[in-house]
């Protein structure tokens, strides 16, 4: 195959979708949606059967755990999907959208129109939802797709794009407005991330080291995070329910996602009380800890063994495993400090009662979702009402945390007159 060739059709196929998709009406595009949606359902045998192909090779592979862990589609994460699509299709249509409407004096009144963006390209390793999440929320938004899954997840991604495309063409829409790449061939994301003629942005969504080339390389925009380091801290003022319940689902409900907690700050004041609790928590489920002196010997004094010492890499690490680092903090001001020195600027939480703290840590801060008394995992486009998310953006420009709906559009001035001219 010349991929250049190759991706450059796909390229010319998606601008042109892309015009059509723009202009297509709300009933359109919710048509698609639901019909996506019924066809995942009802080929939900197909998709896991597919989706058990792709395990297979990969363990044969030695894939890492975490990889295999994005990978694996269940009956429940199936219907995830669907589910995804139809709130999608349940949400407000942004398109055409036009606010901030004001009369200037010359007689004209100018305001803001609410587009798409044009091409997305979204290039992504393992996770085969993101073919339908991707696919949903670019069309709900006027967009065109093109779609390049990792070769880990080529049976599934291909089961999932038949889904989406007999959904456009149910719906009277192009099929071409969503495409998925069908070679493996790395040499496509090459092409794709530098065809500014054809592709608007680009949402890379996978390890740290595609991230990295992507942004280093692309010629096109990109909206991105390169991890999710993620801090939980236990305020001097904590609930101990709240704060062993948030500090144990944040960290174990799911070990190889961006938002799963990889460090634990505790209040001096409170260690004592909450670090045995939580750390017998993670003893049973097998978490290793890599903890700083204090919060070592508090453990180990409540008879826990196998306590690492943690080292200044853990500080700065995304695990995506079952390990976190523990550290005791003075209080308030020593977490923020630690948090913005070595945080990804993913997603951060306190636990606290007090209001006037709480508030302060959400100032200060500086990551896309900061939270208050609730579990790191809900950083996520489905939790946040977004019906889908596209990725999450630690970018401070454009677009910043779950990118849904909204991110995938930009706005354009428009006016309306009567005549007016210029003197």
């Amino acid at each position: 195959m010349d991929i250049q060739s190759y991706m450059q059709t796909l390229g010319r196929q998606a601008r042109e979708a892309s015009r059509l998709t723009a202009a297509a009406s709300t009933r359109a595009k919710d048509t698609a949606l639901l019909a996506m949606a019924r066809l995942i359902r009802e080929r939900a045998p197909a998709l896991l059967a597919a989706n058990a192909k792709d395990l297979e090779q990969a363990r044969a592979d030695g894939l890492e755990p975490a990889m295999v862990d994005r990978l694996t589609l269940t009956a429940k994460t199936v219907e995830s999907m669907a589910a995804g699509l139809e709130q999608i299709a349940a949400l407000p249509d942004p398109i055409g959208e036009i606010t901030e409407v004001k009369r200037r004096p010359t007689g004209i009144q100018v305001g803001k129109m609410r587009v798409p963006l044009g091409v997305i390209g979204i290039i992504y390793e393992a996770r085969p939802n993101v073919t339908a999440d991707a696919a949903g929320l670019c069309l709900k938004s006027g967009n065109a797709a093109i779609l390049r899954g990792g070769k880990e997840a080529l049976h599934c991604n291909q089961e999932i794009a038949a889904c989406v495309r007999d959904g456009l063409i149910e719906a009277g829409l192009p099929e071409n407005a969503v495409q998925v790449v069908a070679t493996t061939d790395r040499a496509a994301v090459g092409e794709l991330i530098t065809m500014p003629q054809f592709v608007d942005v680009i949402v890379p969504r996978g390890g740290k080291g595609l991230i990295e080339r992507i942004s280093r390389d692309a010629r096109v925009p990109v909206i991105k995070h390169l991890d999710g380091n993620c801090h939980v801290y236990v305020d001097v003022t904590a609930d101990m329910g709240k704060a062993v319940r948030i500090a144990d689902n944040a960290k174990t409900q799911r070990y190889g996602t961006c938002n799963t907690a990889e460090t634990l700050l505790v209040a001096e004041a409170e260690a004592a009380e909450f670090l045995p609790r939580i750390g017998r928590i993670y003893a049973e489920k097998q978490v290793e800890m890599r903890a700083c002196e204090r919060s070592k010997a508090i453990l180990e004094g409540s008879g826990l063994g196998g306590i690492k010492h943690a080292t200044e890499e853990d500080w700065a690490t995304e695990y995506l495993a079952p390990i976190i680092a523990i550290r005791v903090v003075s209080g308030l001001d020593e977490a923020i400090a630690h948090i913005n020195r070595y945080s990804s600027q993913h997603t951060e939480a306190i636990v606290t009662e007090n209001h006037t703290r709480a508030m302060r840590f959400l100032r200060e801060i500086d990551s896309s979702s900061v939270m208050i008394n609730a579990s790191t995992r809900f950083a996520d486009g489905f939790e946040y009402g977004l019906g889908a998310e596209i990725g999450i953006s630690t970018d401070k420009l454009h677009a910043r945390g779950p990118v849904g709906l909204e991110g995938l559009t930009s706005q354009k001035w428009v006016v309306f007159g009567d005549g007016e001219v210029r003197g």
